[in-house]
């Protein structure tokens, strides 16, 4: 091999971690974060009810059985009846995956979109920083709500347009963060060292930059799903959010409202699911941003040390700002 083609070949691609080092890892974060790993579990809990809500509700959240208006909590009904008859169990099992399905959708799209627009901008920087980061700022300077609102208005009431009107104000924060790593890991002497040795673009972003990123980018994901959930719940409530008959947590308490006095049973488990899934999420959020474990930190590339706890300091520092 000539001289030439030594000074190009590749850095080694960072180790792939076997199932054995995963269960290690989540471990580790169990010992570490034993209210992360409940909230982990609850977490698991409302999905696997999502997911099963076909098999696991009683009825169909859409029937209306007539002779059963805001009847009590039975045997046929365990957590009764609405003001239409409809079976408030099954509804909120299929609310849980209305709400999931859209916190899902935006937090997903919101990181890909936030994630690549922040790399692509910190990496190049110049006039490709500048033009989007006016566009980010632009978005941010209207309060998130009012915004929010607006494009709910707008678009109308669905549940595409609800992830829709959520993506947009949510992804200025994925950029925000993906950016400010991007800067410095672009920095960091083993990319340095990858350009050197011929590594194009490409390459340097996919086993560098974004394995580096997954810390604080999953971090703010589970802090913000949270936020996303509240955020529907309050759209459904005032009418803007998944259209009617779709069961929905926040739709569910719009109605229920009104018979808070008759019929109590209507918003209660609604309103305590909301609560806990959200406290999940945020408990979640905050143990990975306090550990350093590669539970939460995700894939490493080579020469990086400590990636998880820098990126979880600097989130939780922005946080207390």
């Amino acid at each position: 091999m000539s001289g030439p083609d030594l000074l190009r070949t590749e850095p080694p691609a960072p180790p792939r971690r076997s199932l054995s080092e995963a269960v290690s890892a989540l471990r580790r974060f169990v010992r570490a974060q034993p209210l992360g790993a409940v909230a982990l579990v609850l977490i698991v809990v409302f999905v696997l009810a999502a997911v099963l809500a076909p098999w696991l509700a009683p009825h169909d959240p859409l029937e209306q059985f007539r002779r059963n208006i805001l009847e009590e909590p039975s045997g046929e009904f365990p957590l009764g009846t609405d003001d239409l008859g409809r079976d408030v169990l099954s509804r909120t099992i299929h609310g849980a995956r209305t709400s999931l399905l859209i916190g899902v959708a935006t937090t997903g799209i919101s990181l890909v979109l936030g994630t690549t627009v922040g790399v692509v901008s910190g990496y190049f920087g110049r006039a490709v920083d500048v033009v989007i980061q006016r566009v980010m700022d632009a978005v941010q300077a209207i309060p998130g709500i009012v915004l929010l609102l607006f494009i709910a208005v707008i678009l109308g009431p669905s549940v595409r347009n609800t992830v829709i009107a959520l993506t947009v104000v949510i992804t200025p924060s994925f950029n925000r963060i993906a950016r400010g790593e991007t800067l410095r890991i672009r920095e960091e002497r083993y990319v340095e060292a990858a350009r050197a040795t011929g590594a194009g673009t490409p390459r340097i972003l996919a086993l560098h930059v974004l394995p580096n990123l997954f810390a604080s980018v999953f971090t703010l994901g589970s802090l913000i799903f949270a936020g996303v959930i509240i955020a529907e719940s309050a759209l459904s409530f005032l009418g803007i959010g998944a259209p009617p008959p779709t069961p929905s947590w926040g739709a569910m308490l719009s109605e229920g409202v009104r018979y808070v006095e008759r019929a109590p049973w209507i918003i209660l488990v609604p309103a305590a699911l909301l609560s806990l899934a959200v406290f999940s999420f945020n408990l979640l959020g905050d143990a990975c941003a306090t550990t350093s474990t590669p539970a939460c930190s995700g894939p490493r590339s080579t020469g990086r040390r400590g990636a998880g706890g820098r990126g979880g300091a600097r989130l939780r520092a922005s946080r207390r700002a």
